[in-house]
């Protein structure tokens, strides 16, 4: 897809969120359907964001630094330079602003303790306007002159649907069985957080894989732009059939993303990447949010 005309950022955040977070909202279709407890829901979208914004951005930055892209020459062929990286970056910082919305919008919506039918419609109704922009981002790419591929596109979008009807079978069963055990960590009592960790596998080989290939911008954007996917519309499209209670490690999880995104922002902003020791940071912050959650 990218050398079919989609840059790296519109790719991380306009196709890779719906491939990575596909678990997230069939778990949350599901409980919803089943009448299940919206705190496991909201549990599972903390949990996904979290490790997001700190675990997976942070270990690429420790392990792997990436270095400063030259200028791209302009594929019009008329020997003008276009300075890819510095798009990329402005792009990024666009996206972690709305995060902040996002995750803002969630704490506002949740202060009285529950997501209900109204928020939800507010929470989806951000998301679709956010998917709208990028969806023109990409016509106006298209527009230069960078066309897409469209048989591979469909094929593409064909195995999407296979591996989504082949997770909604899985999850359902990992869901039926969940509920069945009562006894132990690997329980019922645990769903938001076992899920939460399974989900967030995709994510992890996204980021490993990246930062491997010293591509920061891709990392950055599949992780920031999965979190979209959870927070608002994971959680949204539940309130839609029932309210939505808050988990006692909602406070902890919003206070920690908003962290993690404002450092982030600062870091792209100003730097250009994430420097290893704020690496170290993140990954910190992520363990007192295990502790926070799974020690009270």
């Amino acid at each position: 897809m990218s050398d079919g005309g989609f840059d790296g950022t519109v790719l991380g955040t306009l196709i890779m969120p719906y491939c990575s977070g596909l678990g997230n909202l069939i778990f949350a279709i599901l409980l919803a359907r089943k009448g299940g407890s919206g705190e496991e829901v909201m549990t599972n979208a903390l949990v996904n964001n979290t490790t997001n914004l700190t675990l997976l951005i942070g270990l690429p930055a420790i392990f792997w630094q990436a270095k400063k892209k030259s200028a791209a020459k302009d594929k019009s062929g008329k020997g003008n330079t276009v300075p890819a990286a510095e798009l990329h970056r402005l792009s990024m910082l666009f996206t972690l602003v709305a995060v902040l919305f996002f995750t803002g919008a969630v704490w506002a919506l949740g202060r009285d303790g529950q997501i209900n039918f109204t928020d939800g419609l507010v929470l989806v109704g951000l998301f679709l306007f956010w998917q709208c922009f990028h969806i023109f981002e990409v016509l106006k790419t298209k527009q230069r002159g960078n066309k897409t591929r469209g048989l591979r596109l469909v094929f593409n979008l064909a195995l999407l649907g296979v591996g989504a009807y082949a997770s909604y079978v899985s999850i359902d069963w990992l869901v039926r069985w969940l509920e069945k055990a009562d006894l132990g960590f690997v329980s019922s009592k645990n769903l938001g957080w076992l899920s939460g960790w399974l989900m967030v596998l995709p994510n992890a080989i996204l980021a490993l894989y990246y930062g491997w290939r010293r591509k920061p911008e891709v990392v950055y954007a599949s992780q920031v732009g999965d979190g979209h996917i959870c927070i608002p519309l994971c959680i949204g499209l539940f309130a839609l059939f029932q309210p939505l209670n808050l988990p006692d490690i909602f406070l902890t999880g919003i206070y920690i993303i908003g962290g993690a995104t404002v450092l982030h922002l600062l870091s792209v902003g100003l730097l250009g990447r994430l420097p290893r020791l704020l690496g170290f940071v993140l990954v910190i912050a992520y363990a007192y949010f295990l502790k926070a959650g799974l020690l009270r």
